[in-house]
């Protein structure tokens, strides 16, 4: 490992005792360090003293004109790591037999995926990135509909760390490194909104080789795409044929449900009145909150421990670990700020200890769902799961 100091690194002070201290790796990729307020790391980091090949070229999206949909086609993903053992994390951090993409010891980092869906180019020029040759000419562009339309597939693909550790996942994690991940969240959801091109950021994590996961090292993603999500264009829709207030009433009429998982100051858990998976729950805040860069520091502080203890909730529910995504939908950038609310859609494809949903038929290719466990059945479930749990103090 290359231990000379790192000439770049700035270093910022963030909410909650977090330092932000940013750099890149040696092919100009960003790489940003969250220290922990009890971190017992020093100031400074390596240098990545890598020869990495030139970035691949940013891929091309292609419109489904059936759907509307863009779809990505980035081939520099096929030859992305499987399930490497600890020796060869890419994750972990570098170590004289192992280059991997961290040059120093860390407690959160994030950083620019090597293999992106999206960017590195962007809508302009920025820093490192270059300017898209094809870049989207904003929302009204991207809904156009035609026969053999293309564009340059800009924005942004980040890997967040949530720790040097080779296994885990968020949810076992201590408060303060939970603390710390959140606060990356919406320094990153800050900091990628304001990119040329980007429309929504999307923050997620892939838990368990079920649902496709190919590192076993605890990690997330960021996805700043350069077109509101199909999912969320649906969400706008149904929000402009109802009431600009419908997270409020959603919230309100879920609180009053017996499908309330748990409820805190700033957030209640539930599952869903119309829960399409086996395992299906929302955290929702309790004021309309556009994405995590708007989140007080109150609330970031309660969501923490209260994350966790759902996470761990989930996994008590049977005696392995339950593969899951757990997706936080935020506003899109530019549209629906006032009305799309942040929250926590966590679903699983387990419907047994043994046995797991497929989506076949009908669900595959007519988007129509058939759910075989009852919302209110999910709801008991997971409260019984969760009270073996208890408070999450560490």
């Amino acid at each position: 490992m290359n231990t000379d100091v790192s000439p770049e690194l700035r270093t910022q002070q963030l909410g909650a005792g977090v330092v932000r201290r940013a750099t890149r790796l040696a092919d100009g990729r960003d790489l940003i360090y969250y220290d922990d307020p009890d971190t017992t790391l020093g100031p400074d980091r390596a240098v990545d003293a890598r020869a990495l090949d030139a970035r691949a070229d940013t891929a091309t999206m292609r419109q489904d004109v059936l759907t509307g949909d863009w779809i990505t086609v980035a081939a520099n993903r096929q030859n992305r790591v499987m399930m490497p053992g600890a020796d060869a994390d890419p994750l972990a951090p570098q170590t004289p037999t192992n280059p991997s993409e961290v040059p120093s010891r860390y407690d959160v980092a994030v950083f620019e995926n090597r293999s992106p869906a999206f960017g590195p180019a962007l809508a302009e020029a920025l820093g490192t990135a270059p300017a898209a040759k094809d870049a989207p000419r904003g929302l009204d562009d991207l809904a156009a509909l035609g026969l053999g339309r293309t564009r340059t597939s800009v924005g942004r693909c980040e890997v967040v760390c949530f720790s040097p550790e080779h296994s885990g996942s968020f949810g076992t994690q201590s408060v303060t490194r939970a603390r710390t991940v959140i606060e990356a969240w919406a320094d990153r959801t800050a900091a990628l909104s304001q990119l040329p091109g980007v429309e929504q950021i999307f923050p997620f994590e892939n838990r368990g080789e079920a649902i496709g996961v190919t590192l076993p090292h605890p990690h997330g993603q960021i996805y700043a795409y350069p077109y509101v999500t199909p999912r969320t264009t649906r969400l706008l829709d149904s929000i402009d044929r109802t009431a600009p207030d419908l997270f409020q009433r959603i919230l309100e009429f879920e609180q009053t449900s017996e499908r309330v998982v748990f409820r805190g100051e700033h957030w209640t858990a539930f599952v869903p009145f119309a829960a399409r998976w086996p395992l299906e729950v929302h955290l929702m805040p309790h004021r309309h909150i556009a994405d995590f860069a708007e989140t007080t520091d109150a609330e970031r502080d309660e969501l923490a421990p209260l994350y966790l203890r759902l996470l761990r909730g989930v996994d008590a529910l049977y005696e392995t670990p339950t593969p899951y995504i757990a997706a936080w939908h935020q506003a899109p950038v530019h549209v629906g700020r006032d009305s799309v609310r942040l929250h926590l859609q966590l679903t699983s494809p387990r419907r047994a200890a043994d046995k797991l949903k497929f989506l076949a038929g009908s669900e595959a290719a007519m988007w129509a769902w058939t759910a075989e466990i009852p919302p209110e059945q999910s709801a008991v479930r997971l409260r019984d799961a969760i009270a073996t749990v208890g408070e999450v103090i560490a």
